[in-house]
């Protein structure tokens, strides 16, 4: 349900029922953004504040892999190859 602030401020008890009832509400206010009531039912202090962004924590887990010290090594000699054989500096002709 959306409302004004006017209507907000007249009717908070009727507006704390729907909420309560699962009913999202939201508030609007002229020239500025509209503010949602939703019930939250975890405990107070548990969860991190809302900012408005999603937390892309962990997203990429298991997506990304570490190259090991074997790998690295056979990249630094393939990328040394390329720059000294390949088409970085191809070779002088005289």
């Amino acid at each position: 349900m959306k409302v004004s602030a006017q209507y907000a401020a007249t009717h908070l008890d009727d507006i704390l029922t729907a909420v309560e009832s699962g009913e999202e509400v939201r508030i609007d206010r002229p020239n500025k953004p509209g503010i949602r009531l939703v019930v939250d039912n975890a405990p107070i202090g548990s969860a991190a504040p809302q900012t408005g962004r999603r937390h892309l924590f962990g997203a990429g887990k298991g997506l990304v892999t570490v190259p090991t010290d074997e790998q690295w090594d056979a990249m630094k000699k393939e990328l040394a190859a390329d720059m000294l054989d390949g088409p970085f500096f191809p070779p002088e002709i005289d």
